[in-house]
């Protein structure tokens, strides 16, 4: 059903003619007359008595009546509601971010931006990556954040879409300590006896990276694998439970190797790790689809300060 045949209705029932009616509603008679007849096809019950003139409700058109224009005016009442929330939704920035972002570099960055920037209102979609940029592509968020690698890049048009790096993030291989604060695991494992292995799902960014250090390295790494999720804070939570390694990215374990609960297990080395972008997004603001007020501040403050500071600093008049 469509508003504009309950619409159509309420103002056939005031007027009673068909052909003033369609003048009101600036359609055709034709035209009109369907609409009430998809109307009667919607509801399964004729709403006119088309055996009299003038034009006549049937009983059941009566009491659809008093219905129509209850829920005409619910409709309305809530897109009433709904534009006034709009001038505070134009001051909310919506992010769109990876679960493993939105858990590790985010809680950080906010509070430096408040600090650094202005207080900000902002709603925070959690989601994965692909999820993630569909809602960046789609306009259901104003900025996206999200990792990058050169070799599993998020394929946005450059001509569309601004990119800011914010920072860089390391992926590596963490187990448990023992009592002697060393990883109960530690790469590569041997072929007899392979080390557990706690995996991402094959639809995981993440995951997607751990395939790159396995097929990078030049020494194999032994994995059995033992369990597999598609987010890193359920792989960090069964490496804290002792049940294996786990690649994962540097900022998500920071507190639990400083407390000495888990280390790195592959030695120290770079040789089974991998280093990723941490990238902002936002649609180029046009003529047509300007964006937020907000979000271009905040833009051009992100864009001003990864400037050299050469490049920001100010020439006075007397050095012109």
């Amino acid at each position: 059903m469509e508003t504009k045949w309950l619409e159509d209705f309420i103002s056939l029932v005031e007027t009673n003619n068909f052909s003033r009616s369609a003048q009101l509603r600036h359609v055709t008679q034709p035209a009109f007359s369907r609409r009430i007849q998809s109307l009667e096809n919607w509801l399964g019950t004729d709403l006119i008595d088309r055996t009299s003139y003038p034009t006549r409700l049937t009983p059941a058109g009566l009491v659809f009546y008093e219905q129509a224009l209850e829920m005409l005016g619910q409709i309305n009442g809530v897109r009433e509601l709904l534009r006034n929330k709009r001038v505070a939704a134009l001051t909310s920035i919506d992010l769109a971010v990876p679960h493993t972002l939105s858990l590790t570099f985010v809680p950080k960055w906010i509070t430096e931006l408040e600090t650094d920037f202005a207080p900000i209102n902002s709603r925070l979609m959690a989601l994965n990556v692909h999820d993630a940029v569909l809602q960046l592509v789609e306009g259901g968020c104003d900025l996206l954040l999200c990792y990058h690698h050169p070799r599993q890049p998020v394929q946005l048009d450059p001509g569309r879409y601004d990119m800011l790096v914010l920072g860089r993030e390391a992926l590596r291989a963490y187990a448990r300590c023992d009592k002697n604060r060393q990883p109960e695991f530690m790469l590569p494992g041997r072929k007899q006896a392979p080390l557990p292995f706690l995996s991402y799902t094959n639809n995981a960014y993440l995951g997607r990276m751990v395939d790159l250090i396995r097929s990078d390295t030049k020494q194999a790494l032994h994995l059995e694998q033992h369990y597999e999720t598609d987010m890193a804070e359920g792989l960090k939570m069964m490496a804290l439970e002792g049940r294996g390694i786990a690649f994962l990215p540097e900022s998500a374990v920071t507190r639990e190797v400083k407390q000495k609960l888990l280390a790195r297990a592959d030695g120290g080395g770079t040789e089974w790790e991998i280093e990723m972008e941490i990238r902002l997004y936002r649609e180029r603001p046009s003529a047509a689809r300007p964006g937020k007020t907000i979000v271009g501040k905040l833009w051009e403050f992100l864009a001003e300060r990864q400037k050299p500071a050469a490049a920001r600093r100010r020439i006075p008049a007397s050095e012109r």
